[in-house]
């Protein structure tokens, strides 16, 4: 009796519904099983409890992800942070620096609308017409700037020279940029970018300044914090404004894209450790200059357009704006060129604004960025508006145009 009683509870156990045991419940009833012999004969089921615990344990070692989970910028910077990668401050400078886009983009977005497209009227200190949009972008990145707390310098492509921010505010960190790139191509609704650098202190490179300088002791004092080769880069990154606004970063471990989302209102990580493919078919230069050039840029634009054995040439593309052409560039690889000719002696883009922030980011992405001969990288500015040639994108088709120009 006894035995009939231990077996049919057994059976019962064995037997009952799991339909409404949790997940970890469940498990420990999915197990295998193997006969005990019972007196009287027969055999009683039985589980086994070390098979249980496998199961179990298993079990507890799956993860859900929720399809709601995404990766803020914010939440990104926090967790490079806590990684050891970058400091608190830089984590505040860098979400400063996001917080100027997100309003500069909204700003463009809005440039007809609000009647913030054309000419300001004035001409800035490279004697380029400044666009309404140009002036008001330089205000709201200085703000941000200077409202965190954490930039002692800043240096800005529409400034006469670096500002030092007032000792109230100031912090470490030095911050180049250039406000609004491509802005000729606001009217036309063209993307447009933010671009910037962000160097620390050093007091070891020595500005071009001219003996009869009217520069106090303060600006020069910033010129010479300032006037760092891109090698010293902590960060650099940019924003592009275009149907999507992308804000694209890299603190020195690779080149992660964020995408701002209009529904949350922060930048949402979408691509981790970009790389630019080796080669490229596309090259984007102005051809409008080609008379311009020399002899030897001549014959490597003459040599990408001959269709060749493949009967494929390179595709042309160029949209006139840095950010724009560079993204591309990124992406699907090839070649972005800004080249001196007989016109402008060292081409047109800032050293310290532009190509540098450029080239370490399409280094960290794998790639070159070269002035035809010597990477930009190393490039010792001896001013803060001096201008390069600049070439950059994959390594490979860097490499094939400075052989044309050695």
């Amino acid at each position: 009796m006894a035995a009939t009683t231990s077996s049919n509870l057994l059976h019962f156990s064995s037997s009952h519904s799991t339909s409404r045991l949790s997940p970890l419940k469940t498990a420990l009833f999915s197990c295998s099983k193997r006969k005990l012999p019972v007196a009287g004969g027969g055999a009683a089921t039985t589980t086994g409890g070390v098979r249980c615990m496998a199961v179990a344990a298993e079990a507890a070692s799956v993860k859900k992800t929720s399809s709601y989970q995404i990766m803020t910028l914010t939440t990104w910077l926090l967790k490079q942070e806590q990684s050891g990668i970058i400091d608190a401050e830089l984590t505040i400078v860098l979400s400063s620096i996001s917080m100027a886009c997100k309003q500069i983009a909204s700003l463009v977005q809005r440039a007809s609308i609000s009647n913030m497209t054309g000419v300001q009227g004035a001409v800035n200190i490279q004697g380029e017409d400044q666009k309404k949009l140009d002036v008001i972008s330089n205000e709201v990145f200085s703000n941000c700037l200077r409202s965190s707390g954490r930039t002692g310098i800043i240096a800005s492509e529409e400034e006469d020279v670096p500002v030092a921010v007032e000792e109230s505010y100031s912090g470490n960190y030095i911050v180049v940029f250039d406000p609004l790139d491509g802005s000729s191509n606001i009217d036309a609704a063209v993307s447009t970018g933010s671009i910037f650098g962000i160097y620390s202190p050093n007091d070891e490179c020595l500005p071009d300044l001219d003996d009869n300088s009217t520069l106090d002791t303060e600006e020069q004092r910033c010129i010479v914090n300032v006037c760092q080769p891109g090698t010293n880069l902590l960060a650099a990154g940019y924003c592009m404004y275009s149907s999507s606004v992308i804000f694209v970063l890299s603190i020195g471990t690779g080149v992660y894209s964020f995408t701002l989302d209009p529904m949350y209102g922060e930048f949402v990580l979408t691509q981790e450790k970009i790389q630019i493919p080796k080669s490229g078919k596309i090259y984007s230069f102005n051809e409008g200059n080609y008379q311009l050039w020399d002899d030897k840029l001549k014959k490597y634009m003459d040599d990408l357009k001959d269709p060749g054995p493949t009967g494929k040439p390179y595709s042309a593309r160029y949209i006139g704006s840095l950010v724009g052409d560079f993204h591309r560039t990124l992406l699907y690889g090839g070649i972005y060129g800004y080249p001196r000719d007989k016109k402008s002696k060292n081409g047109k883009l800032r050293l310290l604004y532009e190509c540098a922030p450029m080239s370490y980011l399409v280094e960290q992405a794998g790639g070159k960025g070269s002035d035809g001969h010597q990477r930009v990288l190393d490039i010792q500015p001896t001013e803060i508006h001096q201008r390069v040639p600049l070439y950059i994108g994959s390594v490979d088709e860097v490499e094939k145009l400075e052989k044309y120009l050695a």
